[in-house]
C-alpha cells in the first residue's frame, strides 16, 4: 500500500520473489476476514446504540444510558493495540497459524459471552461489568487477528493496480453493515420491545459466533500454506521488534493514523450514531431506518470499487485528500440536513454512505509504504490500531454528546476535524518524502 510519492522498492521486491501466488486468493482471505470482523463490529455497535442503554443502564434516562453505551463500546479500540502486541509475542513464538487461531477463537468467546450477559435487572452492576470485560476482549482479539494479508496482497501486484486491490479488503466493511443491520431490522420489525429487551438481540451475537468459526477456516486456509509462509517471508512480512519499529519509523504510525482521520470520523457518523439520534429525538421507524442505512451501505459498497479504479487514475494520497475535502464540505450541510426531518435525514445518510465508501475505500494503509519491508507487518498493525482509535472510538459518544449540549452544527465541526487532519498528515508525509 503506498503513495504516489513513494519509492517502488516493495514492488520491485515482489516482481523478483521467486515464489507466485494469485492476488485473487489473496483477497478472498482478506475479503472473508475483514467481513467477519466488521460483522462483529457492527453487530455491537447497533447494539449499544438500540439495546444496551435500556438493558444495561435502565437506572438512567435514554440519553445518559446511550452515552453510557457507547462509553463501552470504545473499550474494544482502547485495547486493540494492546491485543497486537500480545498476538506479536504469540507470532514470534508459536507462529502465525497459531496466532491466527487463538486470536479468532477469543474473539468468538467474547462474542458469544456477551450473548450470555444476563441483564442489569438481573444481576445488578456486575452485568454491565461482564459486558465491558466481554467488550475489551474483543478488543485485544481484533488487535490479534491482523494477518498481513493486506500488506501481502499490495506488494504482489502491479503499482498501477495497487489503489483497485487496495479497496477489496475494505468491502468488508459495507458487507458487515448490511447482513448486521439486515438481522437487527429483522428483529425489530417481527419482535415485541419486550421480547426484543428480553432475548431477541442475543440473536445477532450467536450469529457472529459462527461466521467465526467459518471465516477461520478459510483464513487458516490461506496462511499455513506453504507458499503464503514462503511468500511472506521472502517479502519480510512478519513481526519486529515494536520498539525498534517505533525509534525507526515512529513519525511515519502517527502519520499514518491520522491519514484515515476524515475517513474514520465518517465511518461511524453514518453507521452507530445516527441510530441513537433517531431512536431519541425522531419518531422515525427503527426497521426502515435500518433499510435507508442498508440502502446507503450498497451505495458505499459500489463507492469503494469505484476509489479502486480513482485510485489507479491519480494516485491513493491523492484520491484520499480529494474525498477529504469533500468530507469537508459535507460537514457543513450535514447538520441542516440531519435536523431536517425524514427526507432530509435520509440525504445525510445516503451522501454520507457515499462519501465514507470512496474515502475508507483508500483509508486503510495508504501510507505504510513508508515503513519499507522490515517494518510493514508490524507498522501498518499498528497505525491502524491507532487511526481506529484516534478517529473513530469515541465517534458515537462525542458526536452525541456534543450535538444534545451545544446542538447540531458540532456535528459539522467533528466531521471537519478529521478532514483537516486527514489533509495535514497527508502534506506532512509528502513534505517528507520529497526531502527524503
Amino acid at each position: 500500500m503506498s503513495t504516489p510519492t513513494s519509492t517502488t522498492t516493495d514492488h520491485d521486491h515482489g516482481m523478483k520473489s521467486q515464489s507466485h501466488i494469485a492476488p485473487g486468493e489473496i483477497a478472498v482471505g482478506v475479503v472473508v476476514g475483514r467481513t467477519s470482523e466488521y460483522f462483529d463490529f457492527f453487530v455491537y455497535g447497533i447494539a449499544s446504540a438500540l439495546v444496551f442503554p435500556a438493558v444495561f443502564f435502565p437506572f438512567v434516562d435514554r440519553l445518559e444510558g446511550t452515552l453510557y453505551s457507547f462509553a463501552i463500546f470504545a473499550l474494544a479500540f482502547i485495547a486493540r493495540p494492546f491485543g497486537t502486541l500480545l498476538f506479536l509475542k504469540i507470532q514470534s513464538r508459536w507462529g502465525l497459524g497459531t496466532k491466527l487461531t487463538a486470536a479468532l477463537f477469543l474473539l468468538g468467546t467474547a462474542t458469544a459471552g456477551i450473548a450470555f450477559v444476563p441483564s442489569y435487572g438481573s444481576l445488578g452492576v456486575a452485568a454491565i461489568l461482564l459486558l465491558a470485560f466481554f467488550r475489551t476482549l474483543q478488543g485485544v482479539a481484533l488487535g490479534g487477528s491482523w494477518d498481513g494479508l493486506p500488506s501481502l496482497l499490495a506488494m504482489n501486484v502491479p503499482k498501477e493496480r495497487r489503489g483497485w486491490y487496495a479497496m477489496l479488503g475494505q468491502l468488508g466493511a459495507p458487507v458487515g453493515f448490511i447482513v448486521a443491520a439486515g438481522v437487527f431490522a429483522f428483529l425489530y420489525a417481527n419482535l415485541s420491545e419486550e421480547d426484543l429487551l428480553a432475548w431477541g438481540w442475543r440473536y445477532p451475537f450467536f450469529v457472529a459466533f459462527a461466521i467465526n468459526v467459518v471465516a477461520l477456516f478459510a483464513r487458516l486456509r490461506l496462511v499455513v500454506a506453504d507458499e503464503y509462509q514462503t511468500k511472506m517471508g521472502e517479502l519480510e512480512l512478519g513481526p519486529t521488534s515494536v520498539t525498534k519499529m517505533l525509534r525507526a519509523k515512529g513519525r511515519h504510525v502517527v502519520i499514518g493514523a491520522f491519514a484515515a482521520l476524515g475517513s474514520y470520523a465518517l465511518f461511524h457518523i453514518v453507521t452507530i450514531f445516527p441510530l441513537s439520534w433517531i431512536l431519541l429525538f425522531s419518531e422515525q421507524s427503527i426497521p426502515q431506518f435500518l433499510m435507508l442505512q442498508i440502502v446507503g451501505a450498497f451505495l458505499a459498497a459500489g463507492a469503494i470499487v469505484a476509489s479502486g479504479f480513482i485510485a489507479d487514475r491519480i494516485g491513493r494520497a491523492s484520491t484520499l485528500g480529494g474525498l477529504a475535502v469533500g468530507i469537508a464540505m459535507y460537514s457543513g450541510f450535514a447538520p441542516t440536513l440531519l435536523g431536517a426531518g425524514s427526507i432530509g435525514q435520509a440525504v445525510f445518510i445516503l451522501a454520507g454512505f457515499i462519501l465514507l465508501g470512496l474515502s475508507y475505500g483508500q483509508a486503510a494503509g495508504a501510507v505504510t509504504a513508508n515503513f519499507g519491508q522490515r517494518y510493514r507487518y508490524t507498522g501498518a498493525a499498528l497505525t491502524s490500531d491507532l487511526a481506529w482509535l484516534i478517529g473513530a472510538a469515541f465517534a458515537p459518544l462525542v458526536a452525541l454528546w456534543l450535538t444534545t449540549e451545544f446542538g447540531l452544527p458540532w456535528i459539522g465541526a467533528y466531521l471537519l476535524s478529521g478532514a483537516i487532519g486527514t489533509l495535514l498528515a497527508l502534506g506532512l508525509n509528502r513534505r517528507l518524502n520529497f526531502k527524503s
